[in-house]
Formats: C-alpha cells, sequence, structure tokens
C-alpha cells in the first residue's frame, strides 16, 4: 500500500427574452492565449494493466490507500483540476453585468453546469493525487483572475482554493471520497463551492454531484454525473437535477432544473446536457415554453486529435505548462515542479513510476517525523476553521511580490 489518495468576454449584444447568451466568438476568444497548445507526447497505452487485479479486493470500500499504476492518471493533479472550474469564468463576468438577480442566477448556474464539461472525454485517467503542502497558482490576466489551491489535508484529502478577480471571489475545499462497485467507481466530493459577486453584495454556494466512470474493466469507459445542485443566493434558489443515465439508453448527461423566487413559484427553467449546452425558458403561466428557450452556454470546441492527449480541452493543455520566466518566482511546492507528473507528461513511464514510488516515501517519512515529535500540521496558505473547512490566508500574492518565495522556506515535497 502507499498514500495514494482519492481520487477522483465581452458583452453579447443580443436581445434574448430576459436571457443573455455567451456568444461563440467569446468562446473561441478565450482559446487565444499564447499558450500552448498540444502536450508533448500522446497518452501511453494502457491495454495490458488489469484494474481487476488492483481493485477486486476492494469492492464497495474507499480507495483512499490504493496505489495505482501512473498510466492510469493524467498529467494533473487534483488541484488543476479544481482550476479547470473556472475556465467559463466569462458567464461569471457576464453575470455581474446584469441588473436582474435571476438572470445573474441563470448565469451562476450555467457557470457550476460549466465546471462538468471537461470530463466528458477524460473516463480514462484519473487526476493526481497532490502531497499535503503541494500548491498551485494560476495567474491569468487575460481572463481577469488569479487562483491559489493548497493540499491542506492527507487523512482526509482536503484540496482547498482561492481565486479573486475584479468582479468576484471563488472559493471552495473539497474532498474525494471513491469507491470502486465492480464495473463502475463512483466519485463523491465532498464540500461547498462559494462565489461573491462585490458589485451585488451576494454570495451563492453550492454542492456537486456524483460522478460515474462506467465500464471500468472493459469496454468503451464513459463518464456520468447524477445527482442534484443545490445554488442559493438570499431567498432565490436554483435546483439542478444531473439524472442518472443507464449503460443502454441513448439518453446521457441531461441535465433540467429551475429557479425559484422567494415565494418559491419558478421563475425560469433550466435543461440541456452539461457536456453540450445549457438552455433557460422563461416561465409563464405555469408552463414551460420550449419555443423561448435560449442558449445560455455551450462548451468551446476541443482541439485537433484531443483523444490521444488524455481527452483534454485547451485549457487544460495550458495548466501544466511550466514557462521559464515563472519558475524564477513560483513556490518550490508548485505541482508544476513536480517530477512524477512531469516524467508522465513526457512520455517517461519507467521514470515517472520509480519517482511517484519515490515521493509517496517521502510523504510517509514526513508523516511519521511529525508523529514521533508530536506535531499537528498546518497548511501554509490556509487555515483551519471546521472539521473540514479552511479559510484563505490572504497572503499568498503578497508573499510572491515580497519578500518572494526564493527568500523563504518550504517544506522540501520533491
Amino acid at each position: 500500500q502507499s498514500d495514494e489518495d482519492e481520487i477522483s468576454s465581452e458583452e453579447n449584444d443580443t436581445d434574448y427574452t430576459a436571457v443573455h447568451s455567451v456568444s461563440e466568438d467569446q468562446l473561441s476568444d478565450s482559446f487565444e492565449t499564447g499558450r500552448r497548445s498540444k502536450l508533448p507526447v500522446p497518452k501511453p497505452d494502457t491495454g495490458d494493466i488489469s484494474l481487476w487485479n488492483l481493485l477486486y479486493k476492494n469492492i464497495g470500500k474507499d480507495l483512499s490507500k490504493i496505489s495505482m499504476p501512473i498510466t492510469l492518471n493524467e498529467p494533473l493533479s487534483m488541484l488543476q483540476r479544481l482550476c479547470e472550474e473556472l475556465e467559463y469564468n466569462e458567464l461569471i463576468e457576464k453575470a455581474v453585468g446584469l441588473e436582474d438577480p435571476y438572470e445573474r442566477m441563470i448565469h451562476v448556474a450555467a457557470f457550476a453546469v460549466s465546471s462538468y464539461a471537461s470530463t466528458g472525454y477524460r473516463a480514462g485517467h484519473k487526476p493526481f493525487n497532490p502531497l499535503l503542502g503541494e500548491t498551485y497558482e494560476c495567474d491569468r490576466p487575460d481572463k481577469g483572475w488569479r487562483f491559489v489551491a493548497e493540499q491542506v489535508s492527507h487523512h482526509p484529502p482536503i484540496s482547498a482554493c482561492y481565486c479573486d478577480s475584479k468582479n468576484f471571489i471563488f472559493w471552495q475545499e473539497t474532498r474525494i471520497k471513491t469507491r470502486f462497485w465492480g464495473k463502475s467507481m463512483e466519485i463523491q466530493p465532498v464540500g461547498i463551492v462559494n462565489l461573491v459577486l462585490p458589485k451585488w453584495n451576494e454570495q451563492y454556494r453550492w454542492n456537486k454531484v456524483t460522478t460515474c466512470v462506467h465500464n471500468l474493466l472493459g469496454g468503451q469507459r464513459w463518464v456520468d454525473h447524477y445527482g442534484e445542485v443545490n445554488i442559493t443566493c438570499g431567498d432565490i434558489t436554483c435546483k439542478l437535477t444531473f439524472k442518472k443515465a443507464s449503460s443502454w439508453s441513448s439518453k446521457r448527461h441531461e441535465i433540467h432544473g429551475h429557479i425559484n423566487n422567494p415565494e418559491g413559484k419558478v421563475v425560469h427553467h433550466l435543461s440541456g446536457k452539461w457536456n453540450e449546452a445549457l438552455y433557460c425558458g422563461s416561465h409563464h403561466g405555469g408552463n414551460h415554453h420550449q419555443a423561448t428557450s435560449k442558449l445560455v452556454w455551450r462548451p468551446g470546441a476541443m482541439p485537433d486529435d484531443f483523444e490521444l492527449y488524455y481527452g483534454f480541452t485547451r485549457f487544460a493543455i495550458e495548466l501544466n505548462e511550466l514557462d521559464p520566466d515563472d519558475a524564477k518566482t513560483l513556490p518550490p511546492t508548485d505541482t508544476r515542479f513536480r517530477h512524477d507528473q512531469r516524467l508522465l507528461e513526457e512520455g517517461k513511464i519507467h521514470d515517472a513510476e520509480n519517482e511517484k514510488t519515490r515521493l509517496e516515501h517521502l510523504q510517509r517519512e514526513r508523516r511519521k517525523k511529525r508523529e514521533t515529535e508530536g506535531l499537528d500540521y498546518s497548511p501554509m496558505w490556509f487555515k483551519k476553521t471546521g472539521k473540514e473547512s479552511y479559510e484563505y490566508l490572504g497572503k499568498y500574492w503578497e508573499c510572491k511580490k515580497s519578500p518572494g518565495f526564493n527568500k523563504m522556506s518550504f517544506v522540501k515535497l520533491w
């Protein structure tokens, strides 16, 4: 066994009835970033790996301590996956510019749905489990935000993140519980997502749904999300239902929902597919008029040959890029310096597997040392405020500026 943890724009002037949409130009413009557009090498062939031999003794159990072959990983960490949820932040920017609070809720709901779009072609691999104290920053002036995340707990594994911009603040902490059910793997996120829009003095809060990877041991793997997302903002609520699909049904990835006013009456209906589009229709006289439904969001086009490159979106491809100038200012705990993940990205599988084993061993040794010395672990950039809740301390970017991370001391993770 090892210490492997649980898996897991511009304004559009189109005048829609009580609904504004994100245009195709907005979606495509977000990809013109000057960053890399392809990974160094395609993903390795995993056809000779027998998951059954790895998992059959653990049916129904939490897979918190099962060490998986590195070829089952994708070259991104869980911290970077949290950052991926901000890919369509233009939906938040659109919400900030809307006067009607129900229209703002429509776009926040679309943003919540958009966080699942990148998973559509990712059934074959899981992100790396961050080491305790591992961090990740993503500063995107082109998108108007900056993001920082840290692995704040190891048992249970909890990742915390905080993102701020001129128009919004976004944060969450998440714990992933994973169970194997014979032919499928169920991933259950525990935690609440928070979004604040200072202009309107509003705070939105929502949960996440269950994710399931089907046909784990044979056939074409596919991802399903199911359950309910409940978004609250004061007295306005939104309920989104991700419908559970069956293997024999052609209907997959469907979502439907509604936005309610403080009296509990439905104001808008939402419908679509989490991997294709979200539509909104007004509610008139108790009926949902499909003819008046308008597009709110749809994901951008996938890059060429995406199936060969872990099913990554354009945004995902950019997340682990290490610019030489950026490398001079990042803390040594940043995920982009993690050797096993970098080696996997470069296609050096044997070296990556050996490095992963070494890093897991070092993490166990650090834990034993703390236990021997009777020390409790404290995160560097977040503080614990509850059993599994953490608050951002607000010092990361200030420390980066002065004195600079190269003049500070950090735990050696790799």
